[in-house]
Formats: structure tokens, sequence, C-alpha cells
């Protein structure tokens, strides 16, 4: 991956609220106490969890089929996700890379398996 793009991932992280102190969408969280928005409710959060599962699992099909230099590339990116020099390092980030590592290993596993007959 090239320096600018780089880069560019970073940017895009910062700008998405990941490298805040307090954490992603640090910015937008503040925001939200202005609002009148009730607890999710044990059905929503269920709901939420199979949704997340769900997701996962589609990502993990896509990426059994993406190329080395792709899988590398999510590798790279991983690496760079670390908070800035001046923010605490919040524990969700740090895990998030990790997780994007395990999915890379995960699907290097599934590219190694032969097709079931």
């Amino acid at each position: 991956m090239s320096d600018k793009g780089k880069a560019g991932a970073l940017s895009r992280w910062e700008d998405e609220g990941g490298a805040l102190p307090c954490g992603p969408q640090e910015a937008l969280a503040a925001d939200c106490e202005k609002w009148d928005i009730s607890p999710l409710s044990d059905a929503e959060i269920i709901q939420l969890r199979i949704r997340v599962i769900a997701l996962e699992n589609m990502v993990l099909g896509l990426l059994s089929k993406a190329s080395a230099d792709q899988l590398a590339a999510i590798e790279e990116i991983a690496e760079f996700i670390s908070p800035r020099v001046d923010a605490k390092p919040h524990p969700l980030t740090l895990h998030a890379a990790t997780q994007m590592e395990h999915f890379v290993e995960r699907a290097r596993r599934y590219r190694e398996q032969p097709a079931a007959d």
C-alpha cells in the first residue's frame, strides 16, 4: 500500500472518530445527549447482535474470495490503527484492529479448505 493510500485511510479513520480520545464517534455521542432517544430494548439489542453476526459471516465469505494482495492490504491497515500521539489508547479501537487481523486469518483458512462435494 502506498504512503498516500495509508495517509488517506488514516485520515478517513480520524474523520470518522476512530482516533478521538474517547473513541469512535465521540462528537456524535455528545450530540445524542441533546436528543430524546430512548435506550434500546432487549429485543432491539438481540436483533443488533444477530445482524452483526450475519455481517461478520458475510464479510468472512467475501474475504475468503479476496486476493492475497487485498488480504495483505487489510493487515497493513490494521497495523496503522492506533491512537494519535496526544490521545489515550482506547481498548475498543485497539481490539478492532486485532479483529481485522483475525478476519484475515480466518479467511485464509477458508481458502485453504477443500471444497465439499
